[in-house]
């Protein structure tokens, strides 16, 4: 896009970028910890007051209700702010703030507040969800390598002039086999789940109607419902590699990358401790992280993620759940941690202010359609509002109100039934001109 950039946590979510995230993010969606006033910069630069994390915690939630008659034919416009759900880091905003000089740390500290910074290393295992077959499957090359994962047994797979070898199961184990002048052949059989690896620690995965090159090894794990899922477990270093380039340009501002980088991190590590003793710790979609494996690294975002080697934030001793998104539009929303803090964010409209504040038309047949039975829209309602940033911050509650009733609900769900980028907005109402109403 350069659009959204995404989210992690996944609300995640790099232009475009994605899970919820923007630039997903959902993210994608990501939380971070340490407070920090991040406001003095270099001489020169501007200097950009923010409201300071006990002001915007004071902020109380709005309830007086707003409301729009639309009698007839009627136009709404809808204006907003944001793309994502707004916890945590701003991806756009981050950019902001590295374009106005402050540090990697120092964005991750600002959006973050509370928490601390601390190591993080070991690998992850990551769901690879385009891969829908019964086994796992990679293009044959020399130093390819079988586990049993129950007995933690290494062979080497022999150079017998296959094409493919695969992993299908057998019951509670593993048959491995080759393919030879299109056939299949069993090779041997081995206890438990079994993973792939090589030698030079890439493996081509053969996916539907496609090839990915992924590091590390290749599992075949038992799935709840009894089937097998392919798993990719790697170093997170090397995860990240596969992870921060779909998430933010990796031709951004290196500190932007590098913030976002410790953000992927941390979020991976979060979700790792979250799943312990599950068959994998992440999915590689914006429910998640997107992640792409070898084929979407690039040198710059490699290099924005050397540049914080290992360095991760933590709440009460553990990985912080830091969600991120591609926008908050000027105010970040709480978030389900305490270092997930609504406050105002004078970075995120600096970068690009498509996305800090936008507007859509749709018109009252879209709105009926969507509650068939109810009748003509008459009227909208906003009950609430989180009580943070312009008319009152992002919608909590409000209704429909149509000559059947009256519907209640809240932001999010407009913001998903209408394709709206976030659920802070405010409408208008007009007379619809005669056309098709344009989204």
């Amino acid at each position: 896009m350069v659009p959204p950039i995404r989210r992690s946590g996944p609300d995640r979510c790099g232009p475009p970028v994605r899970s919820e995230v923007l630039l997903p993010t959902l993210g994608g969606d990501a939380d971070m910890r340490r407070s920090r006033t991040l406001l003095a910069l270099a001489a020169g630069a501007l200097l950009l007051p923010v409201l300071p994390a006990s002001a915007a915690a004071a902020a109380e939630p709005r309830r007086a209700a707003e409301t729009w008659s639309t009698p007839g034919a009627t136009a709404i416009t809808i204006t907003g702010h944001g793309f994502g759900h707004g916890h945590g880091l701003s991806q756009y905003g981050a950019l902001g703030a590295a374009e106005q000089g402050l540090t990697w740390r120092q964005i991750d500290e600002f959006y973050y507040p509370g928490t601390t910074w601390g190591t993080i290393g070991g690998k992850v295992r990551v769901l690879i969800t385009a891969d829908t077959g019964r086994d796992v499957q990679v293009v044959a090359e020399r130093g390819l390598k079988v586990t049993s994962l129950a007995r933690q047994r290494t062979r080497r797979l022999p150079a017998n002039a296959a094409k493919k070898w695969r992993l299908v199961a057998a019951g509670d184990d593993t048959s491995v086999q080759f393919s030879k002048r299109g056939r299949w052949k069993t090779w041997k059989k081995v206890r438990g789940g079994a993973e792939f690896s090589s030698v030079d620690r890439v493996l081509t995965l053969v996916l539907p109607g496609a090839r990915r090159d992924y590091r590390g090894t290749l599992q075949s794990v038992a799935a709840r419902s009894g089937k097998r899922q392919t798993v990719n477990k790697l170093s997170m270093e090397a995860y990240l590699r596969g992870v921060v380039p779909q998430e933010v340009p990796a031709l951004w501002e290196p500190d932007a990358v590098s913030a976002q980088s410790v953000a992927a991190r941390t979020y991976a590590a979060f979700e790792r401790q979250a799943r312990k003793g599950e068959r994998y710790d992440l999915c590689d979609t914006s429910q998640c992280q997107v992640y792409g494996g070898v084929e979407v690294e690039h040198p710059a975002a490699t290099a924005a993620i050397k540049a914080t080697a290992r360095q991760g934030l933590h709440h009460d001793g553990r990985p912080a759940f830091t969600q991120f998104s591609a926008s908050n539009g000027g105010f970040s929303s709480a978030g389900s941690m305490p270092y997930l803090v609504a406050q105002a964010d004078p970075y995120d409209g600096l970068a690009n202010p498509r996305y800090s504040t936008w507007a859509t038309t749709i018109d009252d047949t879209q709105v009926e359609r969507q509650w068939p039975g109810m009748g003509d829209l008459t009227g909208i309602e906003v009950v609430a509002r989180d009580g943070n940033g312009e008319w009152g911050g992002r919608v909590t509650e409000m209704a429909f109100v149509f000559t059947g009733g009256r519907v209640p609900v809240d932001g999010d769900t407009v913001r998903s039934y209408f394709g709206l980028y976030s659920d802070w907005f405010t409408f208008g109402v007009s007379p619809r001109q005669k056309g098709p109403a344009r989204q």
